[in-house]
């Protein structure tokens, strides 16, 4: 049941309610008919009730001193531990009663947080025209859809929207909006949501569409771990078989178990033989797919579709049913498989113009083995790292004074080649735990907040440690922390946050003045401890920047 703030209870109408209800206390049945004369609950009667206990006895016990303004930590503490901690409102809650901090229901810092969602914006507005990759998905929050658009690059979550449905006309709005906040999209890479393409398609018609690499080849690689586990239980049961075999006593017995033995062997020869042949196939159709060959010569459309086809024939006569059936849908969509590459293509052509041949190979193979370091590990890591660095110091052999130009150069023209939205499925991953503690239960408000959580933490770890997904974005940095930009703009953007339904009851004389939530006075008592005591791949690799 929704409570409804009514406005036709004056303060004078409540003090004759609270009046009546003291004089009545103790009297069978009077506290219903009060309830029902002014057509209220009993229970907001009883709050009443207390609170006009709770005045009076402050008005008549000793003055104590207190502090009149609100602890300046409050506010960043339950912002930290919401965001940061990822914690539900009701543990977030439960984490306030224990150290007795005041305000700590759950309704108060339900609002709270809306307060604060509501002050933020659910897309992101440049001040001037800016190209873009885009990465787009779905995430569900109880069957209601939630549309995700972040930048390549960055990973800055450029629009978050919970939608009513997840149609091409909804994702064309979507899209649209991005455009008027002036993002151009160069191109986008998604799985294949028949609204999201079609949507895309629709608002951006020049621009190109990348499949995403994770969706196209799922099914082929989770056959790999199916054949996997049939090969394993073909090893149990021959090993069975044999300890049956040297159980038996009569010779009619061994002769019907060794023929029981040579079966479960045959088919346990056959089971591994065909897990580890698709195994090998795989892992050349992953080297295949990598933008550069071994000697770091970027590949061809030509030489990758050529590669491909071959390994597809290769897999379609292993001796398994399922597979010519899971390589029919990536004959069909090669053509979109093969995208980046003639991308990767074009940029080849145009290095050739600015380098040899031999030092423009040393600098992929470098940009290719520092790419790989992010994505393995911690030994692969190393290994990766050295051959990096060994590539590097080879190129700078060859092109000495220009060196330091070309790298960087070379460097930003393959990171600008994107092939998968895997990291679009990390920042769904991101906000998944958010959905779970608030139960699906999101709104437009909660997500905002995410967005600008995002947006504006330094992440820990990776190629981007130490650097926010705003700060990738737009190149400026962040002079202070998140939580003091959040509260700066809910300050700056909001004089009304709208929080007296959720405040404590009290009866104080009416004020005109709003109260935010870092004005709502907290005594010392209430700030402090209770006592005196110490309180101790995927399968395959993003090829994404």
């Amino acid at each position: 049941m929704k409570f409804i703030r009514r406005h036709d209870l004056t303060p004078h109408t409540r003090i004759e309610m609270v009046k009546l209800a003291w004089l009545n206390q103790g009297i069978y049945g009077k506290m219903t008919h009060i309830a029902q004369e002014y057509h209220i609950s009993r229970t907001f009667l009883y709050q009443l009730l207390w609170a006009a206990n709770l005045q009076l006895e402050m008005l008549f016990s000793d003055q104590q001193p207190h502090v009149q303004n609100a602890d300046p930590l409050f506010e960043p503490f339950i912002l930290l531990l919401r965001l940061e901690g990822k914690c539900s409102i009701p543990s977030l809650s439960s984490i306030l009663k224990y150290f007795q901090y005041q305000p700590n229901s759950v309704g108060y810092l339900s609002e709270c947080f809306q307060y604060y969602g509501r002050a933020l914006p659910s897309t992101l507005a440049m001040a001037e025209h800016t190209v873009v990759f885009y990465l787009s998905d779905e995430i569900f929050a109880r069957h209601q859809p939630i549309l995700v658009t972040i930048e390549a690059h960055s990973t800055a979550i450029l629009k978050i929207q919970l939608a009513s449905d997840r149609s091409a006309e909804t994702w064309k709005a979507h899209f649209d909006d991005l455009g008027h906040h002036h993002f151009h999209s160069i191109g986008m890479a998604s799985d294949r949501g028949r609204g999201l393409v079609a949507g895309y398609h629709a608002a951006c018609q020049d621009a190109r569409w990348v499949c995403d690499r994770f969706h196209e080849f799922r099914d082929l690689f989770d056959r790999r771990h199916q054949l996997e586990r049939k090969a394993y239980a073909a090893i149990a049961k021959e090993d069975e078989a044999t300890k049956t075999f040297h159980n038996a006593k009569s010779e009619a017995h061994l002769h019907k178990r060794l023929q029981r033995y040579e079966h479960a062997h045959h088919a346990c020869e056959q089971a591994i033989a065909r897990y580890d042949h698709l195994d090998l196939l795989l892992h050349l159709l992953r080297d295949a797919l990598h933008l550069c060959s071994p000697f770091g010569r970027l590949r061809t459309v030509a030489g990758v579709r050529s590669e491909l086809m071959l390994l597809f024939s290769l897999i379609e006569e292993l001796d398994d049913a399922m597979l010519p059936k899971l390589l029919q849908p990536l004959r069909s969509h090669l053509d979109d498989i093969l995208v980046p590459f003639g991308q990767a293509e074009a940029m080849h052509a145009e290095l050739l113009g600015l380098l040899s041949q031999q030092s423009l190979d040393a600098l992929v193979l470098a940009w290719h083995h520092e790419h790989l370091s992010y994505q393995s590990s911690p030994k692969q890591k190393r290994y990766h790292q050295h051959e990096s660095q060994q590539w590097l110091d080879f190129a700078e052999g060859l092109l000495d004074n220009q060196f330091t130009l070309l790298n960087v150069l070379v460097f930003e023209k393959l990171e600008t080649i994107v092939q998968a939205s895997s990291l679009v499925e990390l920042v769904n991953s991101f906000i998944r735990p958010y959905l779970n503690s608030s139960k699906g239960q999101i709104t437009q408000e909660t997500l905002n907040l995410i967005m600008f959580y995002h947006n504006h933490r330094r992440y820990k770890s990776g190629k981007r440690q130490g650097k926010a997904p705003i700060e990738l974005l737009t190149g400026e940095a962040l002079e202070v922390d998140w939580i003091e930009l959040l509260l700066q703009h809910t300050q700056g953007t909001s004089q009304d946050p709208s929080l007296t339904s959720s405040s404590p009851l009290a009866l104080v004389s009416h004020s005109d003045e709003p109260t935010t939530p870092s004005q709502i006075p907290l005594g010392p008592e209430a700030l402090a401890p209770s006592t005196e005591a110490d309180l101790s791949w995927s399968p395959m690799d993003a090829e994404a920047a």
